[in-house]
């Protein structure tokens, strides 16, 4: 990359790269992270960042010995956007409890840290509350969520 980017190389390789899904180019195993760092011109640490976020968002996925590879078929949602749609999957309500971090990292199968970062998410948006001691608890419905 020639120019230094005010959003965070790391964030410009995953859009590149969720592009390139998005078109086809990229359909099953992807380069190497070497490649990808020779491609962008940028240190293998950053390519695997961008990676990590594609992972978080459900894009791709990590086999151990293979490389990455795109995730075929399933949820091509945002991991932030299916954890709100549990408010109206779980039928919640305003001052439910939400799931516990373990129950959606085994819910959608990613990292703590990926969960964490979007639960800080939907409580900037004003969708959760934590109360200390007793979790967190919905505090307002998400604008898809039907209301009468």
């Amino acid at each position: 990359m020639s120019e230094a980017s005010p959003r965070g190389t790391y964030l410009v390789i995953a859009e590149a790269l969720r592009n390139g899904i998005e078109e086809g180019e990229l359909v099953d195993d992807l380069p190497s992270e070497a490649e990808l760092g020779d491609t962008y011109g940028v240190a293998r640490n950053t390519v695997r960042r961008a990676l990590k976020v594609l992972e978080a968002e459900g894009v791709l996925e990590s086999a151990p010995g293979a490389g990455w590879r795109v995730v075929r078929g399933g949820d091509r949602r945002t991991l932030v956007e299916r954890m709100i749609a549990v408010i109206e999957e779980d039928s919640l309500t305003v001052g439910s409890a939400y799931p516990s971090e373990a129950k959606l990292c085994e819910r959608f199968g990613v990292s703590r840290t990926a969960v964490r970062r979007g639960l800080a998410q939907m409580e900037g948006m004003g969708l959760l509350a934590t109360v200390h001691g007793k979790g967190r608890t919905v505090r307002a419905l998400p604008a898809s969520a039907g209301r009468s």
